[in-house]
């Protein structure tokens, strides 16, 4: 039954991004604003679908992230992206280059401002997302979110934070606001099943603008890592 309510699903989180991407396309062309709008009310759409279908629930926990800030946050699934999206006022991400050819989606994360980097350049793709950045923060001011590992994560799983967040809180000295989450026990990287539960989303304390690099990365990473784990732990995943 599990794998049945999960493919319903899939079928119309897919088919209502088709179409309300396509529905609200001229909105979305015609401002950002209108951008914002339609994407937020997808993902509303999206965690409808999750309750009465799969009965998994969304939360979020700590202060709103307002203003202009670096938001770091765990990456475990697709559904962490949609509440950072619905939630913060004006979310613009960092998100990897292939991205930008994806149907409705790249129209819209361009359209907000959102920063494309190749993945394996290194140095280069850095220093795009600084200068697409800074472009973007000239004509908008929000809130830009960068997963720190640059990838989705299984629960569990090890893997360090690049140097690309560093790079943004220092180059920009914007506060940073860490985010963690457990939705990758309920919506794991590549696994056909979405659980039933309560997906969180938890931001926490702000690191003030001013640090080094290397410090700063690594009471992001303690911070971040520590509460996911406390917040996949409550949710019942075991190592």
């Amino acid at each position: 039954m599990l794998r049945v309510r999960s493919l319903v699903f899939d079928f119309l989180m897919y088919s209502t991004l088709l179409v309300q991407g396509i529905l609200f396309a001229p909105l979305a062309i015609w401002s950002v604003d209108g951008a914002y709008w339609a994407m937020k009310t997808y993902c509303r759409t999206v965690f409808w679908y999750l309750k009465v279908v799969c009965n998994l629930r969304v939360e979020f926990r700590g202060p709103v992230p307002e203003g202009e800030v670096v938001v770091c946050a765990k990456h475990m699934s697709f559904l962490d992206v949609l509440m950072l999206m619905e939630h913060l006022p004006r979310a613009k991400f960092i998100m990897k280059r292939e991205l930008i050819f994806a149907p409705v989606v790249g129209l819209y994360a361009l359209r907000i401002g959102s920063a494309a980097v190749a993945r394996g350049k290194k140095g280069s793709a850095v220093q795009k997302m600084v200068s697409d950045l800074d472009k973007s923060r000239a004509k908008d001011v929000g809130q830009t979110v960068i997963y720190p590992q640059g990838t989705r994560v299984l629960p569990g799983a090890v893997k360090p934070y690049k140097v690309g967040a560093g790079v943004l809180y220092e180059r920009f000295g914007l506060d940073c606001v860490p985010a963690a989450t457990n939705t990758g026990v309920f919506w794991a990287r590549r696994s056909p099943y979405r659980k039933p539960g309560v997906a969180v989303m938890e931001f926490l304390p702000t690191i003030r603008a001013g640090m080094e690099i290397k410090p700063f990365l690594a009471t992001l990473e303690e911070v971040v890592e520590s509460r996911s784990n406390r917040l996949m732990e409550e949710a019942g995943y075991r190592p």
